[in-house]
């Protein structure tokens, strides 16, 4: 099954480069420019020149020399010895202080077909392209996946928990209340113990699909130009490992929002929906979230069809068993997701709009937002919006499991990793 080990994990050095807060970044693809050019303004070392380059003719070239030139100065430098990293974010998330811990490692790449490692949402390929050309530039994973694993008895987490009690290597709290810490496991009998835990345990890709895929078609172009055999570092990529029933991990939903339907009509959108919904008319919206939740507590299919004005229209599936007759060809975890019945039953049939449509984005936008899904309707940018509940974490597993995978925009893990705290340099052995 899974084949996990420590690596020398490129960092920075702290004394040369400044505060690990300002050398850090989230995510590549949730960065406008204005925020990239103030990371950087900010610190010259900050790691999004490297994760996210737009400097010179050729921004991935630019970052290969932006890389040779911090190593060359000490700024990023490898660990002595092969290690475990224990990474902990802790938030703020329905009102509640939590926190999410998992370990990051290398991870030996598999293909999908083999059920080793199971991904759940389809990608787009302009942003494997992306990654692609920055790792054949680099030689690194600048960030991890994300990737969940079973573990009943959570013997792994009580390791991880036991390595994690002294005061961590690097903590620093973002400016979204993320705080975030980084213990460093270099004993070589916990990480045999962590990297045996692994060998029957297959992975579920929470986050970060495309990196993945990339790291694949990496591996690829490395052996088929003589760059690397079997066994070499490029055939591991840097995860995120997180048992799958941990306390702390949270799902937001993603909620759509429909714009420039040439025949938008409300009694109409209305009408089609009795066909399948309960449908009710609610005043304000201040109680839809909570409204959704009990629905959700009950195992109930509901979303809220917000129309403006404070309006919006309680939908309940009344029987599941459409779902049966609609998608035969699909496993029933795949059929039973709220996403699946809103976009098969509501935004397909009865506002026309189809996958190919869905999936660039033409009449349809997604925000995890709920004030977003709410204002975008107010200030007349969209025609209507639907609030969603979260797709659960066990929904993910069975659609994984079954080979298939979810809608796009069907699960928002919250939050974020941050990048910049620990890296990948791959020709590191």
């Amino acid at each position: 099954m899974a084949e996990i080990k420590a690596f020398r994990g490129m960092r920075y050095n702290t004394e040369k480069a400044g505060e690990i807060s300002q050398l850090c970044c989230p995510p590549y693809d949730i960065i406008s420019e204005e925020q990239r050019l103030g990371y950087i303004s900010e610190n010259e070392y900050n790691i999004i020149r490297l994760e996210l380059p737009k400097e010179g003719e050729n921004p991935y070239q630019t970052a290969r020399e932006i890389l040779d030139m911090w190593r060359n100065r000490g700024v990023l430098v490898s660990e002595d010895k092969p290690a475990i990293y224990v990474y902990e974010e802790e938030f703020t998330a329905y009102g509640e202080r939590k926190s999410i811990k998992g370990i990051i490692a290398r991870v030996h790449l598999e293909e999908f077909e083999k059920g080793i490692i199971l991904p759940h949402e389809f990608t787009l390929s302009k942003a494997k392209e992306d990654r692609l050309n920055l790792m054949k530039a680099t030689n690194c994973n600048f960030s991890q996946i994300y990737a969940l694993y079973m573990d009943s008895e959570h013997t792994t987490l009580a390791t991880i928990d036991n390595e994690s009690k002294d005061t961590p290597k690097l903590e620093f709290t973002d400016g979204e209340g993320v705080t975030h810490r980084l213990w460093i496991v270099t004993n070589e009998n916990v990480i045999a113990k962590l990297c045996a835990d692994f060998a029957d345990r297959k992975l579920y890709i929470a986050d970060g699909h495309h990196r993945y895929e990339t790291a694949l078609n990496y591996r690829n172009y490395c052996r088929e130009n003589g760059l690397s055999k079997v066994g070499d570092p490029c055939d591991y990529q840097m995860i995120y490992l997180v048992d799958m029933e941990h306390p702390g991990l949270v799902v937001f939903p993603t909620h759509r929002l429909v714009r420039d339907l040439p025949d938008f009509n409300v009694e109409k959108v209305l009408d089609g929906c009795r066909e399948y919904f309960d449908v009710t008319e609610m005043n304000g919206t201040d109680n839809m979230e909570s409204e959704l939740a009990k629905l959700y507590d009950e195992g109930k299919k509901a979303f809220g069809f917000y129309v403006g004005n404070g309006k919006w229209y309680r939908l309940v599936l009344k029987n599941l068993d459409i779902m049966d007759k609609l998608l035969p060809e699909l496993s029933e975890p795949s059929r039973q997701l709220d996403v699946t019945v809103l976009h098969s039953l509501v935004l397909e049939r009865i506002f026309g709009i189809d996958k190919e449509n869905m999936a660039n984005q033409i009449n349809l936008t997604y925000t995890k937002f709920f004030s977003e899904a709410v204002e975008g309707v107010g200030n007349g940018k969209f025609q209507c919006s639907f609030v969603l509940n979260p797709t659960r974490v066990t929904e993910i597993r069975d659609v994984a499991a079954a080979g298939e995978k979810m809608p796009q925009k069907s699960t928002y893990f919250y939050p974020k990793m941050i990048t910049g705290m620990v890296m990948n340099d791959i020709g590191v052995e």
